[in-house]
Parts: structure tokens; sequence; C-alpha cells
């Protein structure tokens, strides 16, 4: 049985192109040395799934992965959540006793390498800052992001032209904003009105509720210039593939920031690359570590558009692979489309972790060497189950693998050497500028800020008319009340009595 299983692996698992080489096979938990198990470069754009519970190694199976890419001269973007993919950056530990006594049993040899690495950064965090423009998004995408029904993703619509055809920059979400609260309103309402119809009001005020509950997750970090160009993603160093890893440790809690800048990422990805045809390798590969944290609050909306771009973007060179505790985390429409699965322990301590169990187990090819309903329970650190695609797209035998340990450090990046990697990035000059230039925000706050004014110079201009007509109201009466029959008869009587009074005093004195 050992014989023929050896045999079995050797034939399917021997590839005419480059390969990248995970580890050796084990039967009855013996390690096979001449098991090799491999995947095959070419078919490294088909996607992967790297799954298992917490502690089991998964990260460092991407990290070996990686690793191997960027051996064959392949870049890769990695989603660094934990923070210990950084030490990629920087050569594994030789003299540990456990990778010692793990490449013994493999009859490998360890080689200790650091890879070239580029921090990136969403946030405060160290790196190299990614952004893009709310306009790049357009209307569709951006409604998706902020899950509108179909009336508010019209109304999206007709925002955006409004913006194209009166030329206001669309750069960041204050700019978005700012213009939704400008059509509400005054003059901004009447130019909707008249060149592109009613808007409910209603609809502009549940647009803008969520505009403001993604600039609570940080999303104003991520809306503004310069935008990232996809290119400066797709770098060879000294032969070796780039390795981009970003820095999300401050994310977790902040699902929807996460889902907005994969989504970007990978339109953009899918739009600007052109396509590659059957190549021996991918021209990138990017590791969605902790994935779920990309599906968990999606709506279907943006669901559909994920799904739509895995199927897609492989056709550009691009290969996608998510790591997570459990392939329930994916969508099925996803998880159908991954050609490699990396599997390491699941637990099943409950009756749901044994469904997931179950689940997972009917993802794999039927081997006749292993129960994996069980033995998928009782991998150690370091073992998974591996099935991948061969170079005519024909999925591989399951595989018990006994995996190799990663060349690089498997641990985190001290501060200083973070602070040095960014200091040496040119990508980090060009990048980490702030660029606030006029924009949709500033032209609409000036305007509203002249129609206050012309408002306010109005209503004083009411006030001092309003003034002036009382004064005149005023005058008007008195000047009736001094022609009145009354009041001339009155001041007769007073001056006789006044002038008989004088007199009458004149004449006195002469008698």
């Amino acid at each position: 049985m050992k014989d023929q299983f050896i045999k079995e692996l050797q034939e399917k698992y021997t590839f005419k192109g480059d390969e990248i080489v995970l580890g050796k096979a084990k039967l009855n938990d013996e390690v096979l040395p001449e098991g090799k198990i491999s995947i095959p470069l070419k078919t490294l754009n088909r996607h992967g799934l790297i799954a298992g519970a917490t502690g089991t190694g998964k990260t460092k199976s991407l990290q070996l992965l990686a690793e191997g890419l960027s051996k064959n001269g392949v870049p890769s973007l990695l989603m660094d959540i934990k923070g210990d993919l950084s030490g990629i950056a920087q050569p594994g530990d030789a003299k540990n006793k456990h990778i010692i006594s793990r490449h013994e049993a493999l009859q490998i040899p360890y080689e200790s390498i650091g890879f070239p690495v580029e921090l990136l950064s969403l946030s405060e965090e160290k790196g190299v800052k990614l952004k893009a423009t709310v306009s790049e998004f357009g209307p569709i995408l951006f409604s998706k992001i902020l899950g509108l029904n179909e009336t508010q993703e019209g109304v999206m619509s007709v925002i955006f032209k409004y913006c194209d055809d009166k030329q206001l920059a669309l750069v960041d979400l204050k700019d978005i904003r700012k213009v939704l609260q400008y059509v509400a309103q005054g003059e901004g309402k009447k130019e909707i009105v008249k060149d592109y119809g009613t808007i409910s009001s209603q609809s502009l005020g549940a647009i803008l509720r969520k505009i403001v509950a993604l600039e609570q997750q940080d999303g104003d970090a991520f809306f503004g210039e310069p935008s990232f160009e996809i290119e400066d993603l797709i770098k060879v160093e000294n032969g070796y593939g780039k390795v981009n890893v970003l820095r999300l440790t401050d994310i977790q809690n902040k699902p929807a920031l996460f889902s907005t800048f994969m989504l970007s990422l990978l339109a953009e990805v899918y739009n600007e690359l052109p396509e590659s045809g059957d190549s021996d390798k991918p021209k990138l590969a990017i590791f969605i570590d902790e994935a779920h944290l990309m599906f968990e609050e999606a709506s279907k909306e943006l669901l559909s558009q994920v799904e739509t771009v895995i199927k897609l973007i492989r056709s550009k060179g691009v290969g996608i692979f998510f790591c997570t505790q459990l392939p329930g985390d994916i969508p099925d429409d996803v998880l159908s489309q991954l050609g490699l699965k990396i599997q390491h322990a699941l637990r099943g301590f409950t009756a749901k972790d044994r469904k997931e169990i179950q689940k997972a187990v009917e993802n794999y090819p039927i081997s006749e060497y292993y129960e994996a309903d069980e033995l998928i329970t009782q991998l150690g650190i370091g073992e998974a189950f591996v099935t991948a695609l061969n170079e005519k797209g024909i999925p591989t035998p399951l595989a018990h693998t006994y995996l190799t340990a990663p060349a690089s450090r498997m641990d985190i990046l001290s501060k200083s050497e973070i602070n040095e990697l960014v200091e040496d990035s040119d990508l980090a000059k060009k990048y980490n500028q702030e660029i606030d230039k006029e924009s949709a925000f500033e032209i609409l706050s000036e305007k509203l800020e002249q129609a206050a004014l012309l408002q306010a110079k109005d209503e004083d201009a009411k006030k001092t008319v309003r003034k002036s007509s009382s004064r005149r109201k005023e005058l008007s009466t008195f000047e009736k009340i001094l022609k009145s029959p009354v009041i001339r008869s009155m001041g007769v009587a007073v001056a006789g009595i006044v002038t008989r009074h004088l007199l009458g005093s004149v004449g006195k004195k002469r008698r």
C-alpha cells in the first residue's frame, strides 16, 4: 500500500514546468521522503484556499507560498492582519531546533533568506499609503460598497453625472457628502430638478447616512489622492518578486473599510492589467488573510461583484488565495473557483464544528489512503491536507503533507526594521505626500458661502426698507394730524389767547 501510494504521488505530483515544493507526504504518521508534494507554478492563477483552526500553521503556509512565488520572480500582495507576515523581509532562524528537526525528517536542506518587501498601509500604520478617489470607483461600484438599493443607486448615478457636467472632482468622502448636501437645498436643488429631474430628499438622506457610517470606520483615510497605481505592485528586484505586505493590524473591527479596499483593489487589477493568456506563471498573487472580514458584512450586491471578479481575473494572470479558519467562511460560488486547497486541522468540539468538518472534507478528492473526516481533526502543527491542479487542470490526489518551514522569519519586524524599510522606500516618497487640491467640497462650500452672504445682504436690505417705510408712515400720520380742522381751529384759538395776553400786558403798563 505504501509503495503504491508513493508511486501514485510521484506520477501525479511531477510537472514539466516550474513548481513550488510544499513538503513531503505522510502515511500512517510516517514522513515519506520520496513523496514530494509540490504545486505547478502554471496553475497558481486558479486561486486557492488555506484553512484551519487557530494555531495550526495556516499563516506559515501562506508565507511559504509567497516565498516560493518570489523565488520564481512572481510579486505578491499579502494582507497582514496579525502583524507577523512582515517578518518575510528577514532571514529565518537556521539554528531553531524545531526547524532543524523538521527538515531532517523531510530530508530537505533548510535555506535561511529574507525577501524584498514593501510595507503598505490603509491607516496610520507605517508604510506606503494606499488611496483611491471616489470618481475612480464610479457610481455603480461606489453604490455597491455603500449597500444602496436600486432607487438609491439611480440617484448616485445622477449625482456622478451632475458632478461630471459641472466639473466637480469627487476625490474623497467629504466631496460626495458636500454634493449631497448642496443638491438637497437651494440653488443646487433647482439645478438638479431643471437638468436631471426631481430627486427624493429621503433617498439623499439615506445615502448620506451610509457615507457617514463608512466615515466612522475610517473610510475617509482610504479615499483621496494620490491614487495608488497597480503597476507599483508588480515589481521584481534582483530576480525576486517583490512581496508587498499590507499592514492591517488595526482594521479587524472595520470590516466595511476592508471590504471597500478589497473590492476596489480587485476591480482596479482587473481593469488595468491586460489579458495574459495561458502563461507559465502568474503576474501577481494576492493573499487575503482572515478572509471572513471581507465577506461577513458584505451586501449581496458586493458579494456578487467579488464573485464576478474572482471568476474573470484569472485571465489577467492573477491568483487570489483566501486564508481563513473555516471553508464555510467563503461563499460557495467563490469556493468552487479555488483550485489549490491547503487544509490544516479543524476541531470538532460542537455539532456545528462537525458539520463544518464534513463540508470541508466534501471539497477534497476521495482518497483510499485516508479517513479524511477523522484525520482532519488530528493533523499536527505544520501539517495539512493538500490538493492542487496539475498542468492540465486535473485535481491531484489528496495528500497529508508535512510542510517545510518558511525560509524567512516567522515573527514580526521590530520598529527600527519597519522604519528602515519605509525610509528606504521609493514608493513611500511617491505616495505619502498630502494632496488636497480644489474639488467638489471647496467649490460647493464657496458657493454656499456666497449664497449665505447674498441672503444676509438681502435680509439687511429688507430691514432697511421696512425701517424707512415705518418712518414714512409715522411722518404721514403726523402731517395728517397737523392738517386736520380740529388742530387748525385749536391753533387759531391758542394764537388769539397768546396775542391778547401779550397786548393786554403792554396796555396796562402804558396806563
